[in-house]
């Protein structure tokens, strides 16, 4: 696996040299990051390349890197830091060469963190389609040349972005029946805020019977 690890880095930085920001390797993988001005022709290159060949996306994941690096103290709350260097948002492409049996992960970061725009790749995987339209419901990255870049987990007519740092744990609305509108309501939540800490000692009988 080693060897074959070594091979495909040894592609990678032969085929994309001057557009590799980093090349690293870790349990087992290599992650390839790249900036979002390269990533259609990396992209591409991936895909169709003789000595790459990675013909699947396996997955596309949103990731908010704004509390990256952050220690939590006693209360749960995150330790006050200065603001991490670098963007915010990224998305991580998981790719799958079923030609030569191995994997790469590819991280892109978005440029402009408060409206954090990148480059569809469903021309390339058509299977992006729907983990795209996840982060953008998810983190709100949006993804240029989307053919239908709308929500598909959150609720119609939901405000915000549930995967982000810093959005509420208890949301922002509530929603309910009423019986009077023979209808769905949304109201402002309810629902008190409070710390939630994980226990880490436990009875010595805890969960026996």
């Amino acid at each position: 696996m080693a060897t074959d690890l070594n091979i495909l880095s040894s592609n990678l930085k032969e085929a994309f040299s001057v557009k590799v920001v980093s090349l690293e390797e870790r349990l087992g993988e290599l992650t390839l990051v790249v900036r979002s001005s390269d990533m259609i022709s990396v992209f591409t290159r991936l895909r169709d390349d003789a000595d790459l060949r990675f013909e699947e996306l396996v997955d596309v994941c949103g990731i908010d890197y704004s509390t990256y690096g952050s220690e939590l103290c006693e209360d749960g709350k995150y330790l006050p830091e200065a603001p991490r260097a670098g963007p915010r948002f990224a998305a991580v492409y998981h790719l799958l060469s079923v030609t030569h049996n191995i994997r790469l992960r590819v991280r892109v970061f978005a440029d402009d963190d408060e409206m954090p725009v990148l480059n569809s790749v469903s021309e390339i995987w058509p299977s992006a389609n729907w983990y795209e339209r996840e982060a953008f419901d998810l983190y709100g990255i949006i993804f240029v040349g989307h053919p239908d870049l709308r929500r598909i987990l959150t609720d119609y007519g939901f405000v915000g972005n549930p995967f982000r740092k810093d959005f509420p744990l208890s949301g922002t609305v509530e929603m309910r029946y009423d019986a009077a509108q023979q209808r769905v309501v949304y109201e402002p939540v309810t629902v008190e805020p409070r710390e939630i800490t994980p226990r880490t000692m436990r009875e010595e009988n805890y969960g026996r019977s």
